[in-house]
């Protein structure tokens, strides 16, 4: 009898993920695992149907916690699924488990309460308990009114002038899209006018007008960025997955006031800079005192975190430092992607951080593998002018995908913000990031990392440059709508230079 894992959300890691827990084969776990989509998007089951995937669907009556709720607990009833794990932050915050718990199934899913939830849905909060517990955070931070301007510029140029820059962070759940850099004294109005643009209608709708309006403002980290996901049990057990490292801003380069950070263009795993030593210091000084406080706060349960950090290094390239970003409950997207295609015992390790005894269950990891995403959003034009992701995006139009060629090729296709109509046996483009190409491939002996993650990268930029994916804009049928960042990968070629320079 197959164990039954529902991933509960809509975009490509949910997918994703049951696809791995159902075909994945490990050396060590013999169990039979299901996964299960509930909800998904449209094109989802018609995709996975049209690729024969073994997936199993569950439809949910609205994308609102209390459809998911609904959904989940029937299932788990009658026995469609045996646990849950949520994908999306916002089915935390807003009470999935409580939910669960009511209804008796609090053991059967991966998460954290409405009270836990603030460690990811409440910055300010989650730095205090940082700093409670001994968890490494950025050098200082602030917590100020965000309608108090003078203030708001006093501790930029504070910042500027100590650390060479300064980071505005939207507190409270923002998509991945609330921090924004200020590297000099020239940006910190338009910066500052920009998020107050793109946040009033939530603080107004939080706090009102006259109440303080909390924005979290610190020191901006040098060094280099690395994602950590953590797997957490009922009884403080732990396992830390595979690296991943994202490419967050929307074109290549530093995030500015022109390159905006989005919720991801894609992502590579390992990242070019793991090393065992990393684990070590992640376990110390992060995954240890965080288990310390969720169980002095009573707040301890299965659980998933995912701490984005910054790290500096020595000369040998050995850590010397680490310090957390922020704090998130969810698997991340799209880091969570090439995670998963290296690990072969995904589905005994969300059944063992839901039973309690992950300290029996190690990640079995494909530790000579390559993992690329690659996320193919769309891009400008239409009948608006609309400027394309992270805009306005124009929606509607067909996706053409050559399913022989991708098949030939090893490309894996996620579809994400897709539709699916039936009538015209068509999927069309729902705007945003369309679909995710992965690719991986094992390093050959006398081969390095970098050469293969380029050949991979121009694997994908191939296929996309001869139409092979593509979604057909409106005024033009032999053109492409489409847009990715050509740069996914090429950070492994930048850390093999630097490490042939000690």
């Amino acid at each position: 009898m197959s164990y039954k894992i529902g991933f509960a959300g809509t975009d490509g890691r949910t997918l994703l993920s049951a696809l791995v827990a159902s075909t994945a084969t490990s050396d060590h776990y013999q169990d039979d695992f299901q996964g299960v989509v509930i909800r998904g998007m449209p094109a989802m089951q018609p995709f996975s149907e049209t690729m024969k995937w073994p997936v199993n669907f569950i439809s949910t009556a609205d994308n609102s916690k209390k459809g998911y709720a609904a959904a989940i607990i029937e299932a788990l009833k009658n026995g469609t699924i045996d646990c849950v794990m949520p994908m999306p932050e916002d089915l935390l915050l807003e009470g999935l488990v409580d939910e669960l718990e009511a209804a008796g199934f609090l053991d059967r899913i991966i998460g954290f309460s409405r009270e836990g939830a603030f460690i990811e849905g409440d910055k300010i909060a989650c730095k205090y308990l940082c700093r409670q517990y001994g968890i490494p955070v950025a050098d200082q931070w602030y917590e100020v009114d965000a309608q108090n301007y003078e203030n708001v510029l006093k501790t930029c140029l504070l910042l500027l002038d100590e650390f060479g820059g300064a980071v505005l962070k939207y507190p409270y759940s923002a998509g991945g899209k609330g921090s924004r850099i200020i590297l000099n004294a020239w940006e910190i109005k338009e910066v500052y006018d920009t998020l107050i643009k793109d946040y009033k209608k939530n603080y107004k709708r939080l706090f009102g007008k006259k109440s303080k309006w909390p924005l979290l403002i610190e020191s901006r980290m040098s060094g280099v960025e690395i994602s950590f996901n953590i797997l957490i049990d009922k009884n403080g057990n732990f396992q830390i997955l595979p690296t991943s490292m994202d490419y967050p801003e929307r074109f290549p380069g530093p995030a500015s006031k022109n390159n905006p950070i989005t919720g991801g263009m894609g992502s590579i795993s390992p990242h070019p800079m793991e090393t065992s030593d990393l684990f070590d210091m992640v376990a110390e000084n992060i995954v240890k005192p965080l288990i310390k406080a969720l169980r002095e706060k009573n707040m301890l349960r299965p659980c998933l975190v995912y701490p984005g950090c910054f790290l500096t290094f020595d000369n040998n390239m050995a850590p010397t430092r680490i310090r957390v970003c922020e704090i998130n409950i969810r698997p991340p997207e799209p880091e969570w992607q090439p995670i998963v295609r290296r690990l072969r015992n995904l589905g005994a390790l969300i059944k063992a951080t839901v039973e309690g005894n992950l300290n029996n269950v190690a990640p079995e990891v494909r530790s000579e593998q390559i993992s690329i995403c690659t996320a193919l959003v769309t891009g400008s034009g239409g009948p608006q002018n609309q400027k394309g992701y992270p805009g306005s995006c124009t929606k509607g139009e067909p996706v053409h995908i050559d399913f022989n060629y991708i098949k030939k090729k090893k490309i894996q296709v996620i579809p994400s913000a897709m539709t699916y109509s039936e009538e015209e046996k068509l999927f069309k483009s729902d705007g945003s990031r369309v679909v995710y190409c992965n690719v991986n491939a094992s390093v050959k002996t006398g081969e390095t990392r970098a050469k293969l993650a380029e050949q991979l990268r121009k694997k994908v930029l191939t296929a996309f440059e001869n139409g092979k994916i593509r979604v057909i804009p409106r005024e033009n049928p032999e053109g492409n709508r489409l847009d990715l960042r050509n740069d996914i990968g090429n950070h492994f070629e930048i850390a093999e230079e630097l490490l042939q320079q000690r």
